[in-house]
């Protein structure tokens, strides 16, 4: 039999400053009204970072939480794999290396990784890959920063649905040989008919930063495809997550009915409360992020933690932590919490 994969630390870090629904709603000069973003969006509020909360450097936070709560050393640290956006304070630096230096992981070698907001999940799949498949790998640390909200033009009407985009740091450590939350399976399914549906449109290769544009093109996250991102996510999108699902289970020996706790990134209301009746679950057999806003891949860890705090994941529990990203990436993970069953 495989050596258990299992998560043996959590590390989250939010920013000081939050913005309101009101002030969002404001932001967008009338098209939406608070209650909307509230009720419709989910959003209470979302967290907005400073002049220090670099992408990397809200990842270092996270780290050292993990780190603390995982009670190891960073120097116990074989592999650290970034999860941290793109958007970070110097373009071309690698994440994951930054971390090392940061927090004296002497004895790691890093790698970043980018799947969108469904990073997080590929990044738990192929720790556990790689730690299966390498003696040496016994101590993994996954990490990462987010603040793409950075991107948002509040008054572009087809951006509603990332009017959530908010920032934070999460880290997780894994570990071989663990006594408790066992990693299972998980599943990953990609379209890449949507790759180009959504991006930042200046500051690459296609569409550089000039004098003209510079003006609004730090606010140029956009649907490029915005009928055709809809109409293919309203034919895919529900029957995709469901597969990922289905087939995180199976590999795991579970089935849906074992299904405790449901970990899913922020989405508008009535899509959060759809899945969890497809699922046939209560509310309070999953956090809604409302007063968190969307932390990209991030979310799942805050969702973790978050559980933990509030007592809705408690030991013993099957956890089934669901993402998506754009481009488009649909993912699920299986965890067992708790002790290991000898």
């Amino acid at each position: 039999m495989n050596p258990v994969i299992g998560i043996t630390g959590i590390g989250t870090y939010v920013p000081k400053t939050v913005m309101t629904a009101a002030a969002i709603a404001e932001k967008t000069k009338g098209r939406w009204t608070e209650e909307n973003i509230k009720l419709k969006l989910g959003i209470q509020q979302i967290y907005v970072p400073g002049k220090e909360d670099g992408t990397q450097a809200m990842a270092v936070k996270a780290a050292l939480k993990a780190i603390e709560d995982a009670n190891i050393q960073a120097t116990d640290i074989d592999l650290i794999l970034s999860i941290g956006e793109e958007w970070k304070e110097y373009p071309l630096t690698t994440s994951s290396l930054v971390v090392q230096g940061d927090i004296g992981a002497v004895n790691a070698w890093g790698i970043d990784l980018q799947n969108r907001c469904s990073t997080g999940l590929s990044a738990l799949k192929i720790a556990k890959d790689m730690m299966l498949s390498d003696d040496t790998l016994n101590t993994v640390l996954i990490v990462g920063g987010y603040r793409n909200g950075d991107f948002v033009d509040f008054t572009d009407p087809e951006m509603s649905m990332m009017y959530n985009l908010s920032a934070a740091g999460g880290a997780l450590v894994l570990q071989k040989g663990a006594k408790k939350n066992a990693l299972l399976g998980s599943h990953i399914i990609s379209d890449g008919t949507l790759s180009r549906s959504v991006g930042v449109k200046y500051g690459g290769i296609n569409e550089p930063i000039t004098l003209k544009n510079m003006e609004y093109a730090y606010q140029s996250l956009q649907l490029f495809e915005a009928e055709k991102m809809k109409n293919r996510l309203n034919e895919v999108s529900m029957d995709n997550w469901m597969k990922c699902i289905h087939e995180a289970l199976n590999k795991s020996g579970l089935s849906e009915e074992d299904i405790d706790f449901l970990n899913i990134l922020h989405i508008k209301r009535s899509g959060h409360l759809g899945l969890l009746e497809t699922l046939h679950l209560k509310e309070d057999q999953s956090i809604y992020l409302e007063n968190y806003g969307h932390m990209g891949q991030l979310d799942q860890i805050i969702s973790m933690a978050e559980g933990l705090k509030t007592g809705r994941l408690k030991d013993g529990d099957v956890m089934v932590m669901i993402a998506a990203g754009v481009g488009y990436v649909w993912a699920a993970s299986v965890v067992k919490w708790g002790p290991v069953d000898e």
